[in-house]
């Protein structure tokens, strides 16, 4: 405690934030990347007129809710007050649109990783980039804007990512480490930016010539992990405490991607290395020790924050729906009279998961909140599905949803194991749905039949990975990577629990898989209905205008 009260009075701490898709959450470390204090905020998403957004509004109520939460931590723990912090790091959901006027006034709202609606663009620019571009990036968002006709298109003077704003406001610098930056546009690896011959391939399109602002001019400046970028301003200090006790100046890391974060929690940035994060969405990482054979639709080509190609499996769905079915098992408990806390509502049906059928008992689910791009589904519709024979009991049920969370990933793996050779001996996975012991554990083991590891910090998630980041920029000896660091100072005594793929567990998730993919169309009708009952519903009230 002594220790820990001396290292925060002489700010000899890292503070990492992240905003992610449900909590924006702060982790303050010491030198060593132990955690000393913590704190959150949770918000949510809206999908308003047809566009997932967050208001930046509610985005700085929640850094400064957090952060607040943080320093109080601190005062409780220790009985010394957060005035000082030697460096910081910003990480948040990665891709999306947030575009600015030369002025950094917002000329549109926030569209997020979540959205499905850039899909001409995207196609696009993959055929004329021979580089597959998703939907969720931002190159994708600002030629689909352009393309569009948007107003506002013609103002842009600075596009950026949610992390990239947040770095912005706290220290003046309009800059992205490489990692986020690889979701905005395509990354050169060797020279570490923007590939020149895209940009120049983008210029040079028939909607973007005539606009007055060069793409070039309007991303943010590509740094990688370590390297100097800014510190905090006073009104950046302002921002983050406005009780006004943080000092100015400490060292801002370059700000990341929630997937670079990822990677840094896992220890997964070395060559061959993978991990696998699990959230709201869920994405697998594989870095890259030779280029892929060719462009896959639904393989991103990333980078680790250091700068080594990845080859990212990006699903937009992952926990929401098993969130969703735990709210109603809670409330049906605390009616009965016996309230559980989170940790023991998921424990107990997370438990009840492991005694189901290997197949989960003919029960298919679609954890499709939002659409899907691996598997088609262009907007979200949560479904579960049984026939009159299924075994429909708790265990399967649970199973079922645990199953269905994995699945669109299971398909996009297939694509780099079958197609590719991209064979991982291990993965590292870490989220929330891993702070119950073995069991989501095991079930990721079966459906990738791949070893999965999950460290004890397993649960720290990118928060604590920004923090990592934030020492290796303050502290990194010279010449020394990244993977270096994390193997010498972060993990060298951490503790690892492997669950290996059990052959009847793969058989079951192989047999559930295949039902899932049949029954697509089932999936895809629900939609089909809805959209179908707008349209008859708009025909009406014209009919009734008239």
């Amino acid at each position: 405690m002594d220790a820990h009260r001396a290292a925060i009075a002489a700010g000899e701490t890292a503070l990492g934030l992240e905003l992610g898709s449900t909590r924006i959450k702060a982790v303050l470390t010491d030198m060593n990347c132990r955690v000393l204090a913590r704190g959150s905020y949770t918000w949510e998403n809206r999908l308003e007129n047809g566009v997932w957004t967050y208001d930046l509004n509610t985005a700085w109520e929640g850094v400064r809710a957090a952060y607040a939460a943080l320093a109080a931590d601190v005062q409780a723990r220790y009985g010394t007050p957060l005035t000082r912090i030697g460096a910081v790091g910003i990480s948040g959901m990665m891709h999306g649109y947030l575009a600015f006027d030369r002025d950094g006034r917002q000329l549109a709202p926030f569209r997020t990783w979540r959205n499905n609606i850039t899909a001409q663009a995207a196609d696009t620019l993959t055929e004329y980039f021979r580089f597959h571009i998703p939907q969720r990036w931002s190159i994708a968002h600002l030629y689909h804007a352009v393309l569009s006709g948007e107003s506002h298109v013609g103002e842009i003077g600075f596009l950026t990512t949610l992390a990239g704003y947040i770095h912005w406001q706290l220290s003046g610098e309009r800059v992205l480490g490489i990692g986020d930056a690889s979701g905005m546009f395509p990354v050169d690896a060797e020279r570490g930016t923007y590939d020149g011959s895209m940009l120049e391939t983008f210029r040079c399109l028939a909607a973007v010539k005539a606009l007055p602002w060069d793409i070039a001019d309007i991303l943010p400046r590509v740094l990688r992990a370590g390297e100097p970028a800014g510190t905090l301003t006073p009104h950046g200090a302002a921002l983050l405490d406005p009780s006004v006790q943080l000092r100015a100046s400490s060292r801002m890391a370059p700000p990341e991607g929630d997937a670079g974060t990822g990677m840094v929690g896992a220890n997964a940035v070395r060559r061959g290395t993978g991990n696998i994060s699990v959230g709201t969405s869920a994405f697998s990482m594989n870095v890259l020790e030779a280029p892929l054979r060719k462009v896959h639709k639904d393989i991103d080509i990333v980078m680790t924050p250091d700068g080594a190609p990845v080859a990212m499996v990006h699903t937009n769905n992952c926990s929401s729906d098993i969130n969703a079915w735990a709210a109603i098992f809670g409330a049906f408990a605390a009616a009965t009279g016996a309230a559980l806390t989170p940790d023991e509502l998921y424990q107990k049906l997370f438990a009840a998961a492991r005694t189901g059928d290997a197949d989960a008992g003919d029960l298919l689910n679609y954890a499709c909140l939002s659409g899907e791009h691996i598997t088609g589904v262009r907007e979200g519709r949560p479904l579960f599905v049984r026939t009159p024979h299924s075994r429909f009991t708790l265990p399967n049920f649970m199973r079922a949803q645990l199953y269905a969370a994995f699945a669109p990933l299971r398909i996009g793996m297939e694509i780099l194991v079958r197609e590719e050779g991209v064979s991982p001996t291990r993965m590292t996975a870490h989220g929330g749905l891993f702070k119950t012991p073995v069991v989501a554990q095991q079930i990721l083991a079966d459906a990738l039949n791949v070893p999965i590891a999950v460290m004890e910090t397993a649960h720290e998630g990118g928060p604590w990975g920004m923090a990592v980041l934030a020492v290796f920029a303050l502290c990194a000896r010279e010449g020394q990577t990244l993977a270096d660091f994390l193997d010498d100072v972060v993990f060298g005594t951490a503790r690892t629990s492997v669950c290996v793929p059990d052959p009847a567990g793969t058989a079951g998730y192989d047999r559930f898989i295949e039902r899932y993919r049949t029954a697509l169309v089932v999936e895809k009708a629900a939609i089909g209905y809805r959209t179908r009952a707008r349209e008859r519903s708009s025909v009406r009230i014209i009919s009734e205008r008239e």
